[in-house]
């Protein structure tokens, strides 16, 4: 990116945004030009605006961080990137990445991690909280696995294994998130994790998968 980079915020927690933004206009070269709080405004402004870079929270009003994520890439918006999270999950981790994002900031580490995500992410790179890399690590190895291998039970994350065990009790999203202390969303998103590693689709696969194995979940 030539000149400046020209960022748009989006989060619901004002005091929050206001706090990032003064890190980042402190730095020389990053400039932000919009701010948004929640996922349908922040859309507008993007559109409007038409920044390099735009930094999105994950859970929001109207469209969460995802949501609006996943419609600019639908509508081909040229526009790299970064989700601030105060989650920790590798499903969400490894969603985000699916969707193109450069960059991926745990919200306790924003103060000292954001500069070096945006610059990274202008640089083309990607950039991760380093409390994350562990996860970055799995998904190498899972992606340099021997072709022809079936993926299985140890591709998956503890918390994965733990709602596959759930699904193979016959629980529901909704009781699967009540019983973890999670959101909906985010068990929906496990499901769909899980899917993707254990390369299994169909509306009953899932569950049958989890039945044949739940000896092994316990």
């Amino acid at each position: 990116m030539n000149g400046n980079v020209r960022i748009v915020i989006a989060d619901d927690h004002l005091v929050f945004l206001q706090g990032l933004r003064q890190i980042i206009e402190y730095e020389p070269g990053l400039e932000v030009v919009g701010e948004a709080g929640d996922g349908n405004s922040a859309l507008e402004t993007i559109n409007n605006i038409r920044p390099g870079i735009v930094i999105l929270d994950i859970e929001m009003p109207q469209l969460d961080g995802l949501a609006v994520t996943r419609r600019l890439r639908e509508a081909r918006v040229p526009i790299e990137v970064i989700l601030l999270t105060v989650h920790r999950e590798e499903s969400l981790l490894s969603y985000a990445l699916e969707l193109g994002v450069k960059g991926y900031v745990l919200k306790d580490s924003a103060v000292t991690d954001i500069v070096s995500c945006i610059n990274a992410v202008a640089r083309g790179e990607y950039y991760t909280s380093p409390a994350l890399t562990t996860y970055l690590v799995n998904r190498s190895r899972i992606a340099d696995r021997p072709r022809g291998s079936r993926p299985g039970l140890p591709d998956l994350t503890p918390t994965e294994r733990h709602v596959l065990r759930l699904i193979a009790d016959y629980k529901t999203s909704r009781e699967i998130a009540e019983a973890l202390g999670i959101s909906r969303r985010t068990v929906e998103t496990h499901r769909t994790n899980i899917c993707q590693k254990l390369e299994i689709h169909g509306s009953h696969a899932l569950m049958k998968f989890a039945l044949e194995h739940k000896s092994r979940l316990a």
